[in-house]
């Protein structure tokens, strides 16, 4: 990566960082010499892969909270404020996926989804605001090539990532003028857990994966993708070559993309629609 001094010193905080994109991107910006405040609901977690993203202790902080809490987005700040003393960059990377078809699925797990990948969005990057605008820094919602273009049997984890996109594009006008740099950062497949949690119609994790995780876009090569952007102050990344032609395809010829996107999920292993 060019230039990595420019995280040097800078003040992080990473939700979700208690395992991959998260993760690695508080390892990748501790090892460019940023302060990191990591988040997560496993607090021990978090404790056990500190060493990973900084051999200085007084530059690592961990943070239980659950960003479905408005409290623990709260306290998170005040945190890592009362730590460092200022907010350079905020990472929104908490979230949750689903697999069923609405047909079939409990309402709730349509509120739990909602309630991590939008309001815990939300709800962080409203008690960092004041730090950030301080700072001129960065506001980054993690989302998704489904918060471009739906993804069926996944009508809770579709529906949210466009709503973090529409929240965080109204956020980027409306600070046009005061330095705040407003990042929707969209990965294609990524290799994490986040398939094996995914919550299943009656909201319990399915435990598996789908697809073939080994041959997806690692969570490090996400996390330099971001990095990247980040010093550029991009207003927008979408990564893979599917996910560009993806979007693409849903602008131009969105009824052949539904057809498409269809087929391909029908195809994915004990696929709803069969």
């Amino acid at each position: 990566m060019k230039n990595p001094d420019f995280f040097k010193d800078k003040v992080i905080i990473i939700t979700g960082a208690s395992s991959g994109i998260g993760l690695a991107a508080a390892r990748l910006f501790g090892s460019f010499g940023a302060r990191v405040a990591m988040a997560a609901r496993r607090l021990d977690v978090l404790e056990a892969e500190a060493a990973s993203v900084s051999s200085d202790p007084g530059r690592v902080l961990c943070v239980k909270a659950d960003v479905s809490v408005e409290e623990d987005c709260k306290v998170l700040v005040e945190k890592t404020v009362e730590k460092f003393g200022r907010i350079d960059i905020l990472v929104n990377n908490a979230g949750i996926s689903m697999r069923a078809m609405f047909k079939d699925l409990d309402l709730k797990v349509i509120h739990s989804l909602m309630d991590v990948n939008f309001w815990g969005t939300v709800q962080c990057t409203k008690y960092a605001l004041p730090w950030l605008l301080k700072s001129k820094g960065s506001v980054v919602g993690v989302i998704s090539i489904a918060g471009y273009s739906a993804l069926p049997a996944r009508t809770g984890y579709s529906s949210s990532k466009y709503a973090v996109r529409g929240f965080l594009d109204t956020l980027r006008i409306e600070h046009l003028k005061d330095g705040l740099n407003v990042l929707v950062f969209a990965p294609g497949y990524t290799s994490s857990n986040v398939r094996n949690a995914a919550l299943t119609a009656d909201g319990t994790p399915q435990g598996s994966t789908p697809l073939e995780e080994g041959k997806l876009m690692s969570a490090e090569q996400c996390a330099m993708h971001m990095a990247n952007a980040l010093r550029k102050r991009k207003s927008q990344v979408i990564l893979t070559g599917l996910g560009k032609a993806t979007v693409l395809a849903h602008r131009l010829f969105p009824r052949l993309t539904d057809r498409l996107t269809y087929s391909f999920i029908a195809r994915e292993a004990d696929s709803p629609f069969k």
